[in-house]
């Protein structure tokens, strides 16, 4: 089960990589035009008009997937930012209960919007719903990325508190601890 959730937890911080780079792809495309352009008209022809429609909709779709898609692996890489002033001063066993309730509050938190999520982006698809950009993107397409992402840091939340019930120390900690930053 650790192997099939550690290659879920990869696959969506891919996914995420992926998104990001496909953003950097398509502005950089857009730029390497833009200056085409202007070095077309400097030397007297007249400029292509390079453009890719929709950019800053595609942009700002692939922007969404990445954020929710990187949820889970950066929290099992302890790089989400977390407060820990008032927990560093706890003793252990408060400060492990602190820990499994922001656990169960925060997986909550997740599964909620997981689902209202999940239910949005199956509503815009069952209702043909578009984007208003020059190129009509289905909304749910988007949609049911942000809702894997939330679904997936669901699942990382979950098999943390299930470490932290039993014993154990979430991964987020771990890590923290592994690099220096505990309590930092």
């Amino acid at each position: 089960m650790r192997k099939l959730l550690e290659g879920l937890y990869g696959c969506a911080e891919v996914l995420a990589m992926a998104a990001l780079v496909v953003i950097a792809l398509m502005v950089g495309a857009q730029v390497l035009g833009r200056v085409a352009d202007t070095v077309l008209v400097m030397l007297g022809q007249p400029p292509y008009g390079f453009l890719i429609p929709s950019l800053a909709e595609f942009a700002g779709f692939f922007l969404v997937a990445a954020s929710f898609l990187a949820l889970a692996g950066t929290l099992r890489g302890g790089v989400h930012i977390r407060v820990t002033v008032a927990t560093s001063h706890l003793p252990p066993t408060l400060r492990r209960g602190a820990e499994i309730l922001v656990l169960v509050i925060a997986a909550a938190l997740m599964l909620f919007i997981f689902w209202y999520s999940a239910r949005l982006a199956l509503d815009s698809y069952s209702f043909n719903e578009v984007s208003y950009g020059i190129i009509a993107v289905p909304l749910w397409i988007p949609q049911a990325a942000m809702a894997a992402g939330a679904g997936i840091f669901a699942i990382a939340l979950l098999d943390d508190l299930v470490c932290a019930v039993r014993g154990g120390t979430p991964s987020y900690v771990a890590e923290e601890a592994l690099h220096g930053q505990e309590g930092q």
